[in-house]
């Protein structure tokens, strides 16, 4: 029974204090005056009467009521119900003014309005929430006083304070004040449930849906929330609206429905809250940052920025809602029915506020179900203590990610919860029955949403009962005021009330009480029954992993291996049992399985046993959490201390010394859920044995007892708990404090053993996760730190072992302590033990040291385990090992092939060594992986290659801890992910770094392996930055002695003619000795800090470096110096020289003269450097161009590389030329604008007219330009080309005005397109895939339909017009130029990538092609990401000028590359064009050479882009000559029959130009190579036969002895130009970028792999006995393909090889055998007259038509199926197409080797419009169905097509009108016109009717597509 209400107060306004700003309340009366000995006086009441603030008002506002709740120290709510009402101020008292809201429009505060008004409240304080009765009574209190009706005030008073309601049960108090009035009181049934009347409806109607349950999820994860309204009533309804919806939660924070405006700063409290405030106050909440604010008014929930509310988990919160929107909204449901069933309105307002609580009442039952099977009952009795469980909670609901449930169950909410309803004997309610009973039914109705609604009714009617119990109701009597009367003018005021009267009144009634029996309501106590166990619910869910059958039979059969010592069989099953404890059950089944093997807590194995369990273990473990959701670390617990081995007498070692490595040791929560579980584990049967000593015989009882639960006991205990008597209570109560007690003790030595270290002096684990902050909470998220004294790092030596032992043992103690607090304090275990345990504690962990250290002792004089050998890897000669291996593991990366994804066992992770040599890095070792552990695993790639190398950290499965690896990328495409084994100390590996950093960027390029190769490593030397005096250092002397030796360096002295050079660079001249080009003088260069000098007073003065030079007699004697001759013969050797004569450009006779026609001459000009320094010493120019011309031209150039010729057309005697791109300076000069004001002649001007001069000799160059009569002018140009005839090819038609246009970015045309006469567009590079069709010359010609597919085009078609020299140049360097329309030369503007570009490209390749690690994004396939890393775009980009320029020297015009700075891409698009060109390059000599000339004497910066020393390190690594290789390769796949070495040449040359292993490819340019003395290497120099310092030497000693680099379809054309396709869909990508073999590593240090003798085959001939399989398997990622299944002709030579060796003959060079075989298969062919296309054709070289070979696949065995392009168009006679002219041109279609007639569809003559300003021609055309094409022929005998129109690219075809030119007399109907993408046809067929067939015919093809 409790009172209904404790306190009655009258609260006034305080006139006294009425002159202060604000107005203030004060209790005018409270009864009773005394406080309730168990209820004290609420304090601050008068703030809350008014939360707005006391006022005086001028009217009299109506009177008010509402509720505010104060809550209490002890969180006691108290309800102040509220009344207030205006009274008339006497305002007569002098005062100085009124509150200033009254008198906010009187300024003067003289005049002050007559009447004003005052609030006073009658404040009801009770602890009960009966809202409406207080409203009735405080109403009727009011109206007796305004009505004046004839009761005493002071006798309802003493009524109302003296009336007592029972607070639960149900029943019915009907209650009066004694003024005629009558109020039923009904009581709610259950206590725990709340009341809610109609408030949650209401908040849901107000607010919706999703908005209420954000703010139901704020106010379970503890966020902070303000609720809005300007009613006050709303405010107090709303915020029990949401305390309803969280039971069976209670809410325990701050909760304040109404906050006055006085106390507003509470709500920057640091504290979760709900708070209500009025409107009024809105301004003031808007800088709050982080409270959700509900405005209950506007119906919206604002949350802030910062604030991330945690949502119920899918699928809670769908269901969630759609009950709720059927419960608010049923309509909703059927408003799409058409017939929609009856009306189905919503329920009234108090049934669906039920129905609400309903649907969160059932949301409770799914969020909690099973949580009692997760509480801990750890004292029975005096008071039943519970801990719940958390992390098996989580864990057994698979709940473990889910924040929203993390954070409820972390909450205080959730801790109430569980102190309130842990306890197993109680009282219980609607929820218990639920969670207990309802399980199974809440599961099936989860997806059907109609039953769960039923289900929602049912429940909304408890609740609706517990609240009304009587339904009928007796009539409610209670007056109220009569209408408008508190508008009455003249109104009494409150009257003071008589305190003794009430007074009496409440002692009387406390007399009654106290003499009346007391009212015992019995306690329905029961047991709470439990519900169904977690682990069957969520099975049924099916959220449990799944682990098959199988995978658990695994993991058992290797236990029961291990355990009956059959260690191959369970090695074998090991890594599949690793693999499986991925999954749960398998870890499950592990700790099951090894519980079996324990006999009486112990379980003594050998070594190998040991190991292997421990593996298991830490796998096991590796993958739990550090909450060990799953119980995995708890089964294991008692597991690591029953496993052990024996070391040595009396010294065991557990297994728990090998698993320490885990978080889940130092996570405190994991301890005391494991210790309360024991606990529980140990009540429960000293509680059994008990009851059994009580039983006198064995009966059923005890069965019944062993099955129950800890719970059931502890609720039949508490139940017999009041009948014991006291001793018995005592005893009991000692029990089980002594069970804790020893319990503690046992977990102090447990914690020891899993936190002490075995080597005590470093502790790994505590260090790492920072063990004992003795301040940290331990239910917090801080726990599983422990962190203190640990942190710092031990350092063995420093003589301290005790200390830090000490002090490991000190943070050890310190974790122990605080967990033994914790579980003690909450456990009731008594001071003296605690005491007691604190100071057995140290002992403990002491102890436990002492034997840990005999245990360290003896491990390490174990045998360590069998880990497999290292394998020594072999070196190269002159390799050396700088640093032995070192254990690691070669991980997976993202390549699928060798992990076994793909199929077949995986090769990686493989376990072996890594040796870091001077030249390499190896990794050589095993895979782990049993089945294929026999195999051998090689990863190697030159150090020098190296691209990036990062840190990372790895944790194997098979391992658990691996401390750190390594990643390393390497530019040869290979990639190594290492990680290091635990023997490795962490400074080793450092150690192992730094080595890399040196090897792979020495100081100088003399650091590099081609230099150091054959000395000792240690003798590196480091290379002196500031050599101010470069005189003769040690390496240039060694060099020096060397060269007299051989006899062949000459001293002289320096030539007389640079005498006008700087004095500085003389005396460094005159010091050096050496070969240069002609002078053959060594010439040691002035520092860079000089050159600058040097350079600037060469400008100044512009001296000639060569008097004679300027003469006119420029014979190549006149540069030479007698004293030099003799050393003459030594030019010829170098590579530009010997071509330089092959070309015919600069041949040199024994009498050094030359002919005086000659158009071109060896100039000498550069043989000291001083001109260009990245260009050779000698130089092809004009005849007539004097060296001073070229000293001045070269200055407008980019570093000094002016145009020179490299290469001349045999045919068209065009010439090719490179240089760099011009300066800023120099373009304005190069195309000067004729009519530019020009200040007098200025150098600039000289210098740019020398440049013409320049362009013009080369012009003049040419034959061509001989013919041409006279100069071409504008006058030239006639309309001649109007007519049909060809008299026009002869003459140049000026294109320079268009092209001009075009480089201005005129808008004419699209884009790159051309059209006739010669509009030719800039080669447009977009971002990704060019949209320029690369058929560039055909339409540079003018033709009107080029080749669709890019493909190459005919020889003889550009005769018309073209320009004699064509400038290749960079269009963002050409703006703004004018150009003269008299010039005989025409630039091409092209954009081109800069090496930036090529550096990005490149990364984005090699991550495409060795992938880190396996992309989780589907969409980053290896095609896409290819495709974004733009290589084959540049590819493409590179292919395609170079074919313009390929077709430009093949037309006779000349060209000029000059891109860049002339040595990136220059120097590709020049070798390219060569290597096209002319078939000599093609060849071995042809292709060394070329590299030789363009990009080793050309200077392109071969150290520099590679990245190759210290001070190149930046610029990154840039592979141009990779990609120029790359090029090659498509060409050669193209055409496979043009080329003498084959693809693996290619790829020898692209990993080699990389690996330093030779010097060729080091330095930027002949300049350095000489400074270096490297220029002129003699052969007899090698010390050590085996060290090759150049790659040529190397290449050719390897031709010699194997066909490895030869391509045996070797069948070259004379003279063949080649022009490859280059559209991205012709490229493929280059095996070499995605190729690995790891049996043995990169096949291109030749020498380690086919160098040793190959002993296994030996052994398996000798092995006849058994029977022998002929089937052989090839596993693409580990075997050398071409190795071991060579192809045809290189098996017919090895079987020749060893036959000749078992026949004891000679062996013969196979390079002779195959000269002599392919002899005689010429001879035969004769005879043959080539009846048959056998293989024969591979050797013969007379295939002059075969344009391009594709080799396909055919599926018999593996013969080849060639198939021969030649083009099928071009003859009309259908057995013609084999033989017949030489076509120039082939097709896409190459595989149609049908007659010619299928081909054509339909046929016949029709005009075609010429382009712009060409005239109407007829031609023949065909459609081509099968080709999806129409050609065109100049008549019907012509072979050669003259165009293609592509049909795939044709947009409509319409009737026509003729135009301008038309054939006469033709029908209008005739005409017809074709739209393509790319242009406009204009067609006229001879009459109407053909025109139609045409049309129709074309519309057919294109409907047919």
């Amino acid at each position: 029974m409790a009172r209904l209400a404790d306190y009655f107060v009258v609260v006034g306004y305080d006139l006294d204090k009425r002159g202060s700003s604000d107005g203030q309340g004060r209790i005018l009366q409270r009864f009773p005056e005394k406080d309730w000995e168990d209820n004290p006086f609420p304090q601050g009441i008068e703030l809350f009467c008014q939360p707005n603030g006391w006022q005086l008002y001028t009217e009299r506002q109506p009177p008010a009521f509402f509720v505010a709740v104060l809550t209490d120290i002890n969180s006691e709510r108290h309800y102040c119900a509220c009344f207030t009402f205006w009274e008339e101020v006497d305002n007569s008292q002098p005062q100085k003014s009124l509150s200033s809201e009254a008198d906010e429009d009187d300024d003067s505060g003289i005049l002050q309005p007559a009447q004003l008004f005052a609030p006073k409240s009658l404040v009801l304080v009770s602890r009960l929430d009966h809202t409406d009765v207080f409203r009735n009574c405080l109403g009727l209190i009011y109206t007796v006083h305004i009505d004046g009706l004839n009761v005493q005030l002071e006798n309802l008073i003493g009524n109302l304070l003296t009336c007592v309601i029972p607070i639960a049960g149900g029943s019915q108090r009907t209650i009066t004040l004694g003024a005629g009035d009558r109020q039923v009181i009904q009581t709610p049934i259950t206590d725990s449930l709340p009341v809610s009347g109609c408030s949650v409806a209401q908040l849901f109607r107000q607010l919706g849906i999703i908005n209420v349950l954000y703010l139901f999820c704020a106010a379970l994860t503890e966020h902070k929330i303000l609720f809005l309204s300007s009613s006050y009533h709303r405010l107090t309804d709303a915020c029990r609206a949401l305390l309803a919806i969280m039971f069976p939660l209670k809410y325990s924070f701050t909760y304040v429905p109404i906050l006055p405006g006085k106390l507003l700063e509470v709500l920057s409290t640091p504290t979760p809250f709900i708070i209500g405030v009025n409107s009024f106050f809105r301004s003031e909440t808007q800088e709050l940052l982080d409270v959700i604010i509900a405005d209950l008014d506007g119906g919206t929930v604002t949350i802030p920025e910062c604030v991330h509310i945690s949502l119920l988990p899918d699928p809670l919160l769908h269901q969630t809602q759609t009950a709720l929107s059927m419960v608010l909204d049923p309509e909703l449901e059927i408003a799409d029915h058409a017939f929609p069933q009856g009306s189905t309105q919503p329920s009234s307002p108090k049934i669906q506020d039920k129905e609400i609580r309903a649907v969160f009442l059932w949301l409770f039952a799914q969020l909690f179900q099973g949580y009692r099977w997760c509480l801990h009952i750890i004292r029975i009795h005096p008071e039943p203590v519970i801990r719940f469980h958390k992390a098996a909670f989580l864990g057994q609901r698979s709940l473990t990610e889910d924040d929203f449930l993390m954070k409820v169950l972390d909450g205080m909410a959730f801790a109430g919860f569980v102190s309130e309803r842990g306890p197993p004997y109680r009282a219980i309610d609607l929820f218990d029955d639920l969670i207990a009973n309802e399980v199974e039914r809440i599961r099936l109705e989860e997806g059907n949403p109609h039953k769960m609604m039923n289900h929602v009714k049912e429940l909304a009617e408890h609740l609706f009962k517990n609240e009304n119990p009587y339904p009928a109701v007796a009539m409610h009597k209670v007056q109220r005021p009569s209408e408008g009367s508190h508008l009455q003018l003249h109104q009494m005021i409150f009257p003071h009330l008589d305190e003794v009267t009430v007074q009496l009144f409440i002692d009387h009634a406390a007399a009654k009480l106290r003499s009346a029996p007391p009212a015992v309501k019995v306690e329905k106590n029961c047991m709470v029954p439990s519900g169904p166990p977690l682990g069957a619910i969520v099975d049924r869910n099916g959220n449990v992993l799944a682990n098959s059958a199988r995978r658990l039979e695994v993991v058992r059969n290797c236990i029961t291996y291990i355990f009956e010592n059959k260690m191959l069989e369970a090695k074998k099953l090991l890594p599949a049992v690793l693999r499986a404890l991925k999954g749960r059950a398998a870890r499950q089944c592990l700790t099951q399985e090894l519980n079996l093997h324990v006999q009486q807590n112990r379980a003594v194995l050998d070594d190998q046993q040991f190991d292997y369990v421990v593996r298991m273990m830490n796998c096991t473990l590796q993958d739990c959490s550090h909450m060990d959701e799953y119980g995995i670390a708890a089964a294991l617990l008692p597991l690591v201390t029953a496993f052990c081995r024996k070391l040595g007498a009396g010294i065991t070692q557990f297994a728990y010394s090998c698993v320490q490595e885990h978080t889940v040791w130092t996570n405190m929560q994991f301890w005391e859920a494991m210790f309360y579980s024991d606990v529980q584990n140990h009540i429960r049967a000293l509680y059994i044995e008990v009851s059994e000593h009580e039983l006198p015989s064995p009966d059923q009882g005890e069965l019944v007892e062993e099955d129950k639960c800890a719970l059931e006991i502890a609720s039949e205990q508490r139940r017999l708990w009041p009948t014991l008597s006291k001793e018995k209570q005592q005893e009991l109560i000692q029990k089980e404090e002594s069970t804790v007690f020893s319990q503690a003790i046992h977990y102090a030595n447990r914690m020891s053993y899993l936190l002490l270290p075995l080597d005590t002096s470093k502790n790994r684990l505590l260090r790492s996760s920072g063990l004992g902050d003795v301040e940290s909470v331990s239910n917090s998220y801080v726990t599983n730190s422990i962190a203190g004294s640990m942190a710092e790092s031990y350092d063995t030596e420093s003589g301290f072992e005790d200390a830090e032992t000490s002090d490991v043992a000190n943070s050890v103690v310190r974790f122990i302590n605080r967990f033994v607090d914790k579980v003690c304090n909450e456990s009731g275990v008594t001071n003296e033990h605690l005491k007691a345990l604190h100071t057995m504690i140290p002992d403990i962990v002491q102890m436990h040291i002492e034997t840990l250290d005999a245990v360290h002792r003896e491990s390490k004089r174990l045998p360590p385990i069998q880990k497999p050998k290292l394998l020594r890897p072999a070196l190269l000669a002159g390799e050396e090992l700088m640093m032995d291996g070192l254990r690691v593991y070669l991980i997976a990366d993202g390549r699928e092939e060798a992990t076994g994804v793909l199929g077949g066992p995986p090769l990686l992770p493989a376990e072996g060594a890594i040796f870091l040599t001077t030249y390499r890095l190896i990794f050589k070792g095993t895979p782990s992986d049993p089945l294929v552990a026999e195999q051998v695993v090689t990863r190697s790639f030159p150090v020098a290659s190296l691209t990036k190398e990062k840190k990372i950290s790895i944790s194997l499965q098979m391992d658990q801890f691996i401390q750190e690896g390594l990643q390393l990328r390497s530019c040869t495409f290979q990639l190594m992910k290492i990680a290091f084994d635990e023997e490795v100390a962490s400074d080793l590996a450092e150690v192992f770094r730094k080595h890399i950093h040196k090897l792979r960027y020495p100081q100088h390029v003399r650091g590099t392996f081609a230099f150091t190769v054959g000395q000792s490593s240690k003798l590196v030397v480091e290379h002196k930055h500031k050599e101010k005096n470069q005189s003769l250092n040690s390496w240039q002397t060694n060099e020096l002695f060397h060269g007299l030796k051989s006899g062949v360096l000459t001293m002289g002295r320096m030539n007389h003619s640079t005498t006008t050079l700087s004095k500085n660079l003389m005396k460094n001249a005159k010091k050096t000795i050496g070969r240069q080009y002609v002078t053959r003088k060594k010439y040691t260069p002035p520092t860079w800090e000089n050159r600058g000098s040097i350079q600037s007073q060469v400008d100044e003065d512009e001296i000639s470096v060569s008097e004679e030079v300027d003469q006119s007699s420029l014979t190549m004697s006149s540069t030479i110096k007698s004293s030099d001759r003799q050393t003459m013969s030594n030019v010829v050797e170098r590579a530009c020289c010997r071509d330089y004569q092959r070309l015919g450009l600069g041949t040199l006779s024994n009498s050094l003269t030359r002919s005086k026609n000659e158009p071109f001459r060896i100039s000498t000009v550069n043989r000291m450097y001083t001109v260009c320094r990245s260009y050779p010493g000698l130089l092809i120019v004009p005849q007539s161009i004097p060296d001073s011309t070229i000293q001045r031209i070269s200055r407008c150039y980019r570093q000094n590389r002016f145009p020179v010729v490299c290469w001349r057309n045999s045919r068209t005697k065009a010439v090719l030329l490179r240089s760099a791109g011009l300066h800023g300076k120099g373009v304005a000069g190069f195309f000067k604008s004729p009519n530019a004001p020009s200040a007098g002649p200025s150098q600039a001007d000289s210098i740019s007219l020398e440049q013409e001069k320049y362009l013009h000799a080369i012009i003049s160059s040419m034959p061509s330009y001989s013919d041409t009569s006279g100069r071409n002018t504008l006058s030239g140009f006639t309309s001649a080309h109007m007519s049909s005839s060809d008299s026009s090819d002869k003459q140049r038609q000026p294109k320079i005005g268009a092209l001009m246009k075009q480089v201005m970015g005129s808008k004419e045309e699209l884009p790159g397109t051309f059209s006739r006469g010669g509009k030719w567009g800039s080669i447009r590079v977009s971002g990704r895939i060019s949209s320029y069709n690369p058929d560039i010359g055909t339409r540079l010609a003018g033709k009107d339909s080029p080749q669709a597919n890019g493909g190459p085009s005919e020889t003889h078609f550009l005769r018309q017009q073209r320009a004699h020299l064509y400038i290749i140049g960079d269009k963002s360097q050409l703006k703004g130029a004018k150009q003269d329309s008299f010039q005989q030369w025409e630039v091409v503007p092209i954009e081109v990538f800069d090496v930036r570009q090529v550096k990005t490209s490149f990364k984005k390749l090699m991550k495409a092609c060795v992938p880190s690690s396996s992309s989780l994004d589907s969409n980053m396939t290896f095609y896409r990401c290819l495709e974004e890393s733009e290589w084959m775009c540049l590819l493409h980009k590179v292919l395609q000028v170079s074919v313009l320029v390929v077709e430009l020297l093949d037309t006779g015009s000349s060209v000029m590359v000059s891109l860049e700075d002339g040595w990136d891409i220059t120097t590709q698009v020049v070798s390219l064009v060569q290597l096209l060109s002319d078939p000599y390059y093609r060849t071995f000599d042809g292709f060394r050479l070329l590299v030789e000339k363009e990009w080793l004497s050309f200077g392109h910066r071969f150290s520099h882009r590679g990245a190759q020393t210290m001070t190149s390190q930046s610029s990154g690594f840039t592979p141009v000559f990779l990609q120029f290789l790359d090029c090659v390769h498509q060409i050669h796949l193209q055409f496979p029959m043009e080329f003498e070495f084959s693809q693996y040449y290619l790829k020898f040359l692209a990993y080699h130009y990389v690996s330093n292993r030779f010097r060729t490819f080091l330095l930027d340019s002949d300049y350095e190579r000489i400074e270096l003395g490297v220029m002129y290497e003699e052969k007899g120099e090698r010390k050590n036969p085996q060290v090759y310092k150049s790659v040529w030497d190397n290449i050719d000693r390897l031709n010699k002895k194997t066909p490895i680099f030869f391509n045996y379809m070797f069948s070259p054309e004379d003279g063949e130009v080649l022009k490859p396709y280059s559209c991205i869909s012709n490229l493929k990508v280059w095996e070499f970028y995605t190729e690995e073999t790891l049996s043995e590593g990169p096949s291109y240090d030749w020498e380690l792999i086919h160098g040793r003798p190959e002993t296994t085959e030996e052994a398996e001939r000798q092995d006849t006995s058994a029977p022998k399989s002929q089937r052989k398997i090839i596993w693409p990622c580990y075997d050398n393909k071409s190795k071991v299944e060579p192809d045809a002709i290189t098996k017919l030579f090895q079987e020749l090889q060893s036959l000749e060796v078992e026949l004891g003959q000679v062996s013969e060079k196979w390079k002779d055998t195959w000269d002599k075989i392919k002899a005689t298969q010429r001879t035969e062919t004769k005879l043959e007259h080539r009846h048959t296309l056998s293989t024969s054709l591979l050797m013969s070289s007379n295939l002059s038509h075969h344009r391009r070979v594709n080799l396909q696949e055919s599926g018999v065995g593996s013969s080849l199926n060639l198939t021969l392009d030649t083009e099928s168009s071009s003859t009309s006679t259908p057995s013609g197409s084999m033989v017949g002219g030489r076509p120039s041109t082939s097709t896409l279609y190459s595989q149609f080797q049908t007659t010619e007639s299928e081909h054509r569809s339909f046929e016949g003559i029709l005009y075609k419009k010429g382009a712009l300003l060409k005239p109407w021609k007829p031609r023949w055309f065909v459609l081509d169905k099968t080709k999806h094409q129409l050609r065109y022929y100049e008549n019907r005998q012509d072979k050669d097509c003259k165009g293609v129109i592509d049909l795939a690219e044709v947009e409509s075809v319409t009737p026509g009108t003729p135009t301008m030119g038309a054939p006469k007399a033709i029908d209008e109907k005739a005409f017809f016109d074709l739209k393509t993408t790319k242009r406009f046809y204009n067609f006229c067929a001879q009459d109407s009717h053909n025109a139609q067939l045409w049309i129709d015919s074309i519309q057919s093809c294109l409907s047919d597509a």
